[in-house]
């Protein structure tokens, strides 16, 4: 195990592999008085994750990203295995950027053999992608707490494309008492409206056509909530809609309270709008605000 000086990757970006080393290292930086920010990513990098990372240079003096594929958080069916990976990109798109610290750990590392302790958050970890994905947030809640205590950073870096994970990650820090300011994102999108995603490289030409239609009919569901439409017949139409743009199922379209995730009660309340479909073998994901 590496417990010494982190080590050069081939695009020049400090990398450490281990808990000790990401420690020793980040504790010369708070020794000096500099402000940490921790932006967490599965990898394969693209320009929505670099954006966590720009907007994590605005926070703190040093920044450091971990890049760990999370196996507690994929199901047994779903895309473990062939989960894009690309280290050596990865760091090469860090260094232009001007991060600090690139922390890549291990499975072993993260969860020993002896390993026991998950982290729950139940209620909001059990709706909407709970229920769709099993025991997904306890695996996010987990490697996130894992995370936080291993770096102890001032702030950490989410994006708002996964809102449902940010909410449960602000809960679990509330309530397990971690001092880490959690900063949301807004969405990065390609120009014709589809959310970045890793996930997005699955798609073929003709679902990439599709794809896009999944931001439209949100944001159609939201023009009709500002026009005072009932909330749960306007998720039905979207659900609908989806179908008709030519997704091959729709796990859920919701509208729920930004802050509480309870039903969205109407425009006394911020909310939002939330929907996950699949096309092909890609399960996308998206949210837009009501505002």
């Amino acid at each position: 195990m590496n417990t010494g000086a982190p080590t050069m990757n081939t695009a020049g970006l400090a990398t450490v592999r281990s808990v000790p080393a990401l420690r020793k290292q980040l504790r010369r930086w708070r020794q000096d008085g500099d402000m940490l920010a921790l932006v967490p990513t599965m990898g394969a990098l693209h320009d929505g994750h670099l954006t966590l990372v720009r907007h994590a240079r605005t926070l703190a003096e040093r920044v450091c990203v971990s890049l760990f594929v999370n196996p507690t958080q994929f199901g047994p069916n779903e895309d473990l295995a062939v989960y894009p990976r690309d280290e050596s990109g990865d760091a090469a798109k860090l260094a232009a950027l001007g991060a600090d610290l690139l922390f890549v750990p291990a499975v072993e590392e993260m969860y020993p053999p002896e390993s026991l302790t998950r982290v729950t958050v139940p209620g909001l970890g059990d709706m909407l992608e709970g229920e769709y994905r099993p025991g997904f947030f306890t695996g996010v809640a987990t490697v996130v707490c894992k995370l936080l205590l291993q770096a102890l950073p001032d702030v950490a870096v989410f994006g708002e494309k996964d809102y449902q994970q940010l909410l449960v990650v602000r809960r679990m820090c509330a309530d397990l008492c971690i001092s880490t300011r959690i900063e949301g994102v807004s969405t990065v999108r390609e120009a014709d409206g589809l959310a970045l995603s890793s996930r997005n490289a699955y798609l073929s030409a003709e679902e990439r056509q599709v794809a896009p239609a999944l931001y439209r009919t949100l944001s159609g569901v939201v023009a009709g909530l500002r026009d005072g439409a009932d909330p749960i017949e306007r998720a039905a139409w979207g659900e609908a809609e989806l179908l008709r743009a030519g997704f091959d199922e729709v796990d859920y379209v919701a509208v729920r309270d930004a802050e509480t995730f309870a039903p969205w009660p109407g425009p006394s309340r911020p909310g939002r709008v939330l929907a996950a479909a699949r096309i092909g073998r890609t399960r996308l994901i998206d949210n837009v605000a009501v505002a």
